[in-house]
């Protein structure tokens, strides 16, 4: 945590270095410091979340997509807190396993789909709310390499298929999914697993997609977010934080909230994933051990060109995707700005100095 509030208290500051440029054409003179590309940094996602979508969307596959939501109880929020590791490990794994599950059967689909995931860990307000958002393709591959779709039940026959599987069946594979796969790692304090496993756990699956683009559309604004951006920072004054927030109970109104930097930076920190913990997963035949086979399968069989890993420097991904030339001066609007000097960045170390027994 403290490593991530640092990287984020320095970035595009002159202690990450940078370059300095100069305009051939007009002599402007411009100084560019380095982001320092922290994962929780609101600043540094721009080009990671264009890069990331664009992958995506060589993937895709002509066919409906469906956006599952699974959540855990708030009971469990202790030992997200203690345990993030291994928690966040067992939503993970619980998910693709339900999803896993109702596909292989052939009341369903008889057939082996795909994931991709996408972990939050918060609510609206900072306040910790672990929930994984899946994008689901409508099918799968059998085990003749051919695409199938879910089966509707002959009441259902002539409308289109609101949702992959039932909801209230996923909701209760996916609830004894996850004790087994956390009790694996962890043990479970028995008064939390007594209440927890006497509630409905909540599954929410949405209506699909309309096309791809949607999915895309989605992707861009799910699959890099922060807890909190900047643009929703409405005041900063005498160690008080104010930001807005959506209040879902209250239909989705707009309220702002004002806490102590304190607190501010507790909520904040919450959300701060392990090192080197992946937030955003590929599962089935959009693993990628699987997608040079089992995708290509499925995009021969619906009539799709193979899929190609390809790799964009962050120059091609900002004038494509963001409209940003890095060669164009801002003064006279030719691309004629050369690099004329590195500024090295100080090196070392975080400069925060923590007491073993000192409360952050």
């Amino acid at each position: 945590m403290l490593r991530t509030f640092h990287a984020i208290k320095i970035c595009r500051t002159k202690k990450l270095g940078g370059h300095k440029q100069k305009c051939g054409s007009c002599g402007k003179v411009e100084i560019s410091y380095n982001s320092c590309r922290n994962r929780h940094c609101p600043k540094c996602q721009a080009v990671n979340r264009e890069r990331w979508i664009k992958e995506r969307e060589a993937e895709l596959l002509e066919v409906p997509y469906f956006h599952i939501v699974f959540t855990l109880p708030y009971e469990l929020n202790e030992l997200a807190i203690s345990h993030p590791k291994e928690v966040y490990n067992a939503l993970f794994r619980a998910s693709w396993q339900t999803i896993d599950t109702f596909a292989k059967d052939p009341k369903h689909l008889g057939a082996k789909t795909g994931m991709t995931a996408v972990l939050h860990t918060w609510g609206q307000n900072l306040s910790l709310h672990p929930h994984l958002h899946c994008i689901v393709p409508g099918g799968g591959i059998d085990e003749k390499g051919e695409w199938k779709t879910p089966k509707k039940s002959a009441k259902k026959a002539r409308r289109k298929l609101k949702y992959l599987f039932p909801k209230r069946a996923m909701s209760q594979v996916y609830r004894a999914k996850f004790m087994a796969a956390l009790r694996q790692q962890i043990p479970i304090p028995q008064n939390i697993a007594r209440e927890i496993m006497n509630k409905d756990w909540v599954v929410y699956a949405k209506r699909p997609f309309a096309s791809p683009k949607q999915v895309i559309e989605y992707l861009g604004r799910y699959t890099h977010k922060i807890a909190i951006s900047n643009h929703r920072l409405v005041n900063i004054d005498k160690g008080k934080v104010s930001f807005n927030y959506k209040d879902y109970r209250a239909s989705g109104v707009n309220k702002t909230m004002t806490l102590k930097a304190t607190e501010f930076i507790r909520r904040f920190s919450m959300h701060v994933l392990p090192h080197g913990f992946p937030r955003m997963r590929h599962c089935g035949m959009l693993a990628s051990k699987n997608k040079a086979k089992l995708l290509n399968l499925a995009r021969k069989d619906l009539g799709q060109r193979p899929w190609v890993k390809k790799k964009m420097t962050w120059q091609e991904i900002a004038q494509e995707r963001l409209n940003i030339n890095p060669n164009k001066c801002s003064r006279c609007k030719k691309n004629t700005m050369r690099i004329i000097a590195v500024i090295l960045p100080m090196r070392g170390p975080p400069q925060i100095k923590l007491q073993p027994n000192e409360d952050f």
